[in-house]
């Protein structure tokens, strides 16, 4: 396999797991980053009915096809291409249309469950939980699914109170446990993404980039 160095930023919704991953993107270089997210990787429901998908758990990890990640990853360390799902947010279902991803020096993988899949998570060299407090994740969930993805707020509250809040709770927080670097406040903690960018350099220079 190619010395690509693999990092996997965890985190419950709206913690700024999104934010960490650009941040590095800016500090470590455009032409040697790649992010991944984990989002697109929503098992297909095209199968079902929009009124049987809206009502899916999309915060289980049954939710996701983490084999198919854990394949493209794979491949992507190996040096080859990938094709990586495109997922429509506003219909539940995965796009026609796939989107070619190379592989590169940094891959950044970033998703609410990321540390949760062993094989998955024994293959990252870096493992980066967000840690955000949970009134501050609802509100920025809030802004994203009205602004980006159009849902009324009384939706968006029972989908929290009914699924996003009990898998955080579950499945998202005891991943904390796996991470190497717990990053309170996300993006915005520039001391712990200070630390975070010195170890990915330090890494980069091991392996000979």
């Amino acid at each position: 396999m190619k010395s690509i160095i693999l990092i996997g930023i965890a985190g419950g919704t709206g913690s700024g797991k999104t934010l960490v991953s650009k941040r590095i993107y800016d500090e470590i270089g455009s032409d040697k980053v790649t992010i991944i997210q984990q989002d697109s990787y929503y098992k297909e429901l095209a199968n079902l009915s929009f009124e049987e998908r809206k009502k899916q758990n999309f915060d289980h990890p049954d939710a996701f096809d983490h084999d198919l990640l854990f394949d493209h990853l794979i491949e992507l360390l190996s040096g080859h291409d990938i094709e990586m799902p495109l997922y429509d947010f506003k219909t539940h279902s995965r796009k026609k249309k796939t989107q070619t991803i190379s592989d590169n020096v940094v891959i950044v993988l970033e998703g609410i469950l990321i540390l949760h899949n062993p094989a998955i998570r024994n293959i990252l060299d870096i493992k980066v939980y967000v840690d955000t407090a949970d009134d501050i994740r609802l509100i920025r969930r809030i802004r994203r699914d009205v602004q980006e993805r159009g849902r009324s707020l009384d939706s968006i509250l029972e989908q929290y109170e009914n699924s996003v809040r009990p898998m955080q709770l579950q499945f998202v927080e005891p991943t904390k446990r796996y991470a190497d670097i717990i990053l309170p406040e996300g993006g915005y903690n520039l001391v712990a993404i200070d630390l975070l960018k010195t170890k990915i350099q330090a890494l980069l220079k091991e392996r000979g980039h």
